[in-house]
């Protein structure tokens, strides 16, 4: 398996265990992530943040909000330098979702994150 594979396998382990701390250690200190879920629920941010602090507070909202929020795995794509995440977002009381994301990995952390999603 590929090292970009099992990063991304270790930000599913830490997103479904709602681990912040693990999962803000994925990333780089000034990465950048873009959700349709934060047009929504952030909308002065136009969908996109910046830094582990935006991250911090954007995670903690969410997990706050969707406390059996959880993600699973369909499939794992990469090349030398991204990831792309097919998956099921899974949340009672809410249709399942097909997402795709793309993360962006320099020097074994991410810097980029890109998530779409209907």
């Amino acid at each position: 398996m590929s090292t970009l594979k099992s990063i991304a396998l270790l930000w599913f382990e830490a997103f479904n265990k709602h681990d912040i701390e693990m999962l803000l250690d994925l990333y780089h200190n000034e990465a950048e992530h873009y959700s349709p879920k934060l047009k929504i629920h952030q909308p002065e941010t136009n969908g996109l943040i910046k830094g582990k602090s935006a991250l911090r507070n954007w995670w903690t909202d969410a997990f706050k909000r969707l406390p059996n929020l959880h993600y699973e795995v369909i499939k794992l794509t990469s090349d030398e330098e991204q990831v792309f995440m097919e998956y099921i977002r899974k949340t009672p009381g809410e249709a399942d979702l097909r997402v795709g994301e793309v993360l962006e990995i320099t020097h074994g952390k991410i810097v980029a994150s890109r998530v779409y999603h209907s």
